[in-house]
């Protein structure tokens, strides 16, 4: 008996083999021209540094050199040795004075940003976290610019901040994906109180790709205005994502004002009811968190049932701050957390 061949599936997934022979070569060629670039820049950067100390009067020297530099190689090569980009050059190497500690991921655009970052800890998570999560360099600017590595430092103790340097964001629980405060800049909306939480949600949905870049990693959004229903009552969630690193459903509560008791009563009620009618059995247990504009940390600290550590209220922002700003706004937020630690140690003493 002869059997029949169907040659569009054949045709199909000869099609799809090539492809992704294709797809890996060009991969592969990006990355050996990538790292090549990079390579030559560097040695560039040490003879000219090797050179350059040479001069009597260095500054003089220097810019002598690389403006006679910058002329002759764009006659001999073309584009790419502007003075500006022979001096990013030297601090190629500068930066990094061993060319095996260059992460071989990233890119020429990438390494000019991160020149600009004088906290090694915090270049060396963002080199980290970019090669890891292969951001785009407009989405490392977006990070740095944000400040991602002092908004996650603030939530942490000593021990964790130096793994954040070390290791880049490790998540092994609940208070590792949260953040004190969010910048929702990307959604449009402006901070003069006439949006509502539809607008809120709606602008999310639109911009759920910048959203989840800025809430953090692992998340798949499940649904949004998730109805759960108690007898005759039904009752909203407004977004429902699932952490695929902690294995847990994370509730999202949008707020416009400043938090209340009754935003977090709440919240622990949507918990309660995923814990016992929606999560499964190999599930973790499930995360709020409330996006305010407004919170007190004392009032949180007497809402919260004790024990109840799935609970977050955060922050957030609808414009981007300067760098200064955000700043102010991190030493604030430091102050916070020292005093509520110190009156928590001191209330225990006294009990």
């Amino acid at each position: 008996m002869v059997k029949l061949v169907n040659k569009q599936n054949v045709n199909k997934n000869l099609f799809e083999d090539i492809k992704e022979i294709i797809t890996d070569s060009k991969s592969k060629i990006y990355t050996t021209i990538n790292t090549t670039i990079i390579s030559a820049y560097w040695n560039i950067g040490k003879k000219i540094v090797e050179e350059e100390q040479k001069g009597k009067t260095r500054a003089k020297y220097g810019k002598y050199l690389i403006k006679e530099l910058s002329i002759k190689l764009t006659n001999e090569f073309g584009k790419g040795f502007s003075e500006r980009n022979i001096w990013n050059m030297i601090k190629l190497y500068n930066t990094y004075p061993i060319m095996k500690a260059l992460p071989a991921e990233l890119s020429w655009t990438h390494y000019i940003r991160l020149f600009e970052i004088n906290n090694h800890k915090a270049r060396e998570f963002y080199e980290i976290e970019c090669s890891k999560e292969r951001w785009s360099t407009r989405e490392l600017d977006r990070q740095i610019s944000t400040l991602l590595y002092e908004r996650l430092c603030l939530s942490r103790n000593k021990k964790k901040i130096l793994e954040l340097s070390k290791k880049g964001q490790i998540i092994e629980g609940p208070k590792d994906i949260v953040k004190e405060y969010y910048v929702l800049d990307f959604l449009g909306l402006k901070e003069d109180n006439t949006y509502l939480e539809k607008d809120l949600e709606n602008r999310i949905i639109t911009k759920l790709k910048d959203f989840l870049l800025e809430f953090g990693k692992g998340y798949s959004f499940v649904g949004r205005q998730k109805r759960i229903t108690i007898g005759s009552q039904s009752y909203y969630i407004d977004l429902v994502f699932y952490n695929t690193i902690l294995k847990c459903f994370v509730l999202v509560d949008l707020k416009t004002n400043k938090l209340t008791p009754q935003d977090i009563g709440q919240m622990d009620f949507y918990v309660r009811y995923f814990e016992k009618e929606v999560k499964q059995t190999n599930d973790n247990p499930t995360i709020g968190i409330i996006l305010c504009t407004e919170k007190d940390k004392t009032m949180i600290k007497y809402t919260l049932l004790p024990g109840n550590e799935q609970l977050f209220a955060s922050k957030y922002k609808l414009y981007l701050p300067t760098e200064k700003q955000l700043k102010k706004e991190i030493e604030n937020t430091k102050q916070e957390l020292l005093m509520d630690r110190y009156v928590i140690k001191y209330e225990n003493k006294r009990f």
